[in-house]
Protein backbone atom coordinates (compact mmCIF):
# COMPACT_ATOMS: atom_id res chain seq x y z
CA UNK A 1 0.00 0.00 0.00
CA UNK A 2 1.33 3.21 -1.21
CA UNK A 3 1.83 6.17 0.98
CA UNK A 4 -1.08 7.81 -1.44
CA UNK A 5 -3.58 6.91 1.44
CA UNK A 6 -2.94 9.73 3.52
CA UNK A 7 -3.87 12.18 0.53
CA UNK A 8 -7.49 10.24 0.73
CA UNK A 9 -10.88 11.14 2.73
CA UNK A 10 -12.10 8.56 4.86
CA UNK A 11 -14.72 7.30 2.28
CA UNK A 12 -12.23 7.14 -0.52
CA UNK A 13 -9.85 4.91 1.82
CA UNK A 14 -13.11 2.40 2.30
CA UNK A 15 -13.34 2.68 -1.72
CA UNK A 16 -17.51 3.65 -0.44
CA UNK A 17 -19.52 6.95 -1.47
CA UNK A 18 -19.64 10.03 0.82
CA UNK A 19 -23.00 9.17 2.42
CA UNK A 20 -24.86 9.26 5.53
CA UNK A 21 -25.16 5.50 5.85
CA UNK A 22 -22.56 3.76 4.13
CA UNK A 23 -22.51 0.05 3.97
CA UNK A 24 -21.42 -0.85 7.44
CA UNK A 25 -20.78 -4.30 6.20
CA UNK A 26 -18.62 -3.39 3.29
CA UNK A 27 -16.36 -0.99 5.67
CA UNK A 28 -16.04 -3.29 8.10
CA UNK A 29 -14.91 -5.95 5.00
CA UNK A 30 -12.61 -3.62 3.72
CA UNK A 31 -11.46 -2.45 7.32
CA UNK A 32 -10.29 -6.09 7.65
CA UNK A 33 -8.84 -6.27 4.00
CA UNK A 34 -6.86 -2.86 4.81
CA UNK A 35 -5.56 -4.41 8.19
CA UNK A 36 -4.22 -7.46 6.44
CA UNK A 37 -2.41 -5.42 4.03
CA UNK A 38 -0.75 -2.52 6.60
CA UNK A 39 -0.32 -4.47 9.75
CA UNK A 40 2.60 -3.94 11.15
CA UNK A 41 3.82 -7.25 12.01
CA UNK A 42 4.10 -7.35 7.89
CA UNK A 43 7.02 -5.53 8.32
CA UNK A 44 8.63 -7.13 10.88
CA UNK A 45 11.99 -7.37 8.90
CA UNK A 46 11.51 -4.30 7.12
CA UNK A 47 13.37 -0.87 7.66
CA UNK A 48 12.27 1.17 10.44
CA UNK A 49 10.90 3.86 7.69
CA UNK A 50 8.60 1.37 6.33
CA UNK A 51 7.73 0.06 10.02
CA UNK A 52 6.86 3.67 10.48
CA UNK A 53 4.64 3.99 7.47
CA UNK A 54 2.73 0.87 7.92
CA UNK A 55 2.04 2.18 12.12
CA UNK A 56 0.85 5.40 10.37
CA UNK A 57 -1.09 3.85 7.78
CA UNK A 58 -2.73 1.28 10.29
CA UNK A 59 -3.56 4.24 12.85
CA UNK A 60 -5.05 6.24 10.10
CA UNK A 61 -7.21 3.18 8.89
CA UNK A 62 -8.21 2.42 12.06
CA UNK A 63 -9.24 6.60 12.76
CA UNK A 64 -11.15 6.14 9.65
CA UNK A 65 -12.75 3.05 10.30
CA UNK A 66 -14.04 4.35 13.80
CA UNK A 67 -15.38 7.59 12.80
CA UNK A 68 -17.29 6.20 9.48
CA UNK A 69 -18.76 3.62 11.58
CA UNK A 70 -20.50 5.69 14.53
CA UNK A 71 -23.39 8.01 13.05
CA UNK A 72 -22.64 11.36 14.49
CA UNK A 73 -19.19 11.27 14.10
CA UNK A 74 -19.54 9.94 10.68
CA UNK A 75 -21.72 13.15 10.20
CA UNK A 76 -19.28 15.67 11.29
CA UNK A 77 -16.42 14.17 9.36
CA UNK A 78 -18.95 15.00 6.59
CA UNK A 79 -19.06 18.82 7.87
CA UNK A 80 -15.16 18.84 7.62
CA UNK A 81 -15.14 17.60 3.82
CA UNK A 82 -16.84 20.65 3.57
CA UNK A 83 -14.58 23.03 5.12
CA UNK A 84 -16.70 22.90 8.28
CA UNK A 85 -14.90 22.91 11.46
CA UNK A 86 -17.24 21.24 14.47
CA UNK A 87 -14.40 21.43 16.68
CA UNK A 88 -13.35 24.47 17.03
CA UNK A 89 -16.94 25.80 17.82
CA UNK A 90 -17.92 28.69 20.71
CA UNK A 91 -21.53 28.89 19.09
CA UNK A 92 -23.60 27.76 21.94
CA UNK A 93 -27.06 28.88 20.41
CA UNK A 94 -29.25 26.50 19.83
CA UNK A 95 -33.08 25.99 18.92
CA UNK A 96 -34.78 26.85 22.44
CA UNK A 97 -37.70 24.42 21.91
CA UNK A 98 -35.14 21.55 21.18
CA UNK A 99 -33.17 22.58 24.34
CA UNK A 100 -36.49 22.60 26.28
CA UNK A 101 -37.62 19.25 24.73
CA UNK A 102 -34.04 17.97 26.25
CA UNK A 103 -34.16 19.07 29.32
CA UNK A 104 -37.35 17.80 30.14
CA UNK A 105 -36.10 13.99 28.66
CA UNK A 106 -33.10 14.36 30.98
CA UNK A 107 -35.78 15.09 33.98
CA UNK A 108 -38.03 11.94 32.91
CA UNK A 109 -34.70 9.83 33.07
CA UNK A 110 -33.49 11.10 36.20
CA UNK A 111 -37.05 10.19 37.76
CA UNK A 112 -37.53 6.60 35.91
CA UNK A 113 -36.38 4.66 38.85
CA UNK A 114 -39.50 6.01 40.26
CA UNK A 115 -41.84 4.47 38.00
CA UNK A 116 -43.43 1.42 38.28
CA UNK A 117 -42.06 -0.25 35.59
CA UNK A 118 -38.68 1.35 35.27
CA UNK A 119 -37.32 -0.84 32.41
CA UNK A 120 -40.25 -0.50 30.54
CA UNK A 121 -40.49 3.70 30.44
CA UNK A 122 -36.39 3.27 29.65
CA UNK A 123 -37.21 0.82 26.69
CA UNK A 124 -40.10 3.41 25.47
CA UNK A 125 -37.59 6.29 25.78
CA UNK A 126 -35.16 4.41 24.12
CA UNK A 127 -37.10 3.55 21.01
CA UNK A 128 -38.20 7.21 20.70
CA UNK A 129 -34.71 8.43 20.91
CA UNK A 130 -33.54 6.04 18.57
CA UNK A 131 -36.42 7.15 15.68
CA UNK A 132 -35.30 10.74 16.60
CA UNK A 133 -31.79 9.97 15.90
CA UNK A 134 -32.94 8.21 12.55
CA UNK A 135 -34.80 11.37 11.45
CA UNK A 136 -32.28 13.53 12.37
CA UNK A 137 -29.73 11.66 10.10
CA UNK A 138 -32.31 12.02 7.25
CA UNK A 139 -32.60 15.70 7.59
CA UNK A 140 -28.77 15.95 7.31
CA UNK A 141 -28.47 14.26 3.90
CA UNK A 142 -30.96 16.16 3.00
CA UNK A 143 -29.26 19.63 4.20
CA UNK A 144 -25.81 18.44 3.18
CA UNK A 145 -26.84 17.77 -0.20
CA UNK A 146 -28.25 21.12 -0.75
CA UNK A 147 -25.24 22.51 0.89
CA UNK A 148 -27.34 23.93 4.08
CA UNK A 149 -23.94 23.51 6.12
CA UNK A 150 -25.74 25.91 8.97
CA UNK A 151 -28.36 23.57 9.09
CA UNK A 152 -26.66 20.30 8.68
CA UNK A 153 -24.17 21.64 11.87
CA UNK A 154 -27.05 21.89 13.67
CA UNK A 155 -27.96 18.79 13.14
CA UNK A 156 -24.88 17.59 14.49
CA UNK A 157 -24.82 19.23 17.49
CA UNK A 158 -28.75 18.18 18.48
CA UNK A 159 -27.57 14.08 17.47
CA UNK A 160 -24.69 14.88 20.46
CA UNK A 161 -27.27 15.72 22.58
CA UNK A 162 -29.54 12.61 21.12
CA UNK A 163 -26.56 10.24 21.49
CA UNK A 164 -25.79 11.60 25.00
CA UNK A 165 -29.56 10.95 26.26
CA UNK A 166 -28.85 7.67 24.68
CA UNK A 167 -26.28 6.83 26.74
CA UNK A 168 -27.37 7.60 29.46
CA UNK A 169 -30.95 4.86 29.19
CA UNK A 170 -28.77 2.28 28.35
CA UNK A 171 -26.68 2.93 31.35
CA UNK A 172 -29.87 2.48 33.56
CA UNK A 173 -30.76 -0.16 31.83
CA UNK A 174 -27.74 -2.19 32.42
CA UNK A 175 -27.89 -0.91 35.94
CA UNK A 176 -31.37 -1.70 36.83
CA UNK A 177 -30.61 -5.33 35.38
CA UNK A 178 -27.73 -5.55 37.19
CA UNK A 179 -29.62 -4.72 40.30
CA UNK A 180 -32.05 -7.35 39.40
CA UNK A 181 -29.68 -10.55 38.96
Amino acid sequence: MSNSIFKQNYFEIFSVPVSTAPNLKQLKEKNHQLQQQVHPDRFANSDAAQKREAMQITSLVNEAYNTLKVPVARLQYMLTLKGVDMDGETDTSMDGAFLMQQMELREEIADVKSQSDPLDVLDTLSGDLKNQAQNLVLAFADFYQQDELEKSREIVRKLQFINKAQKEVSDIIEQIEDELI
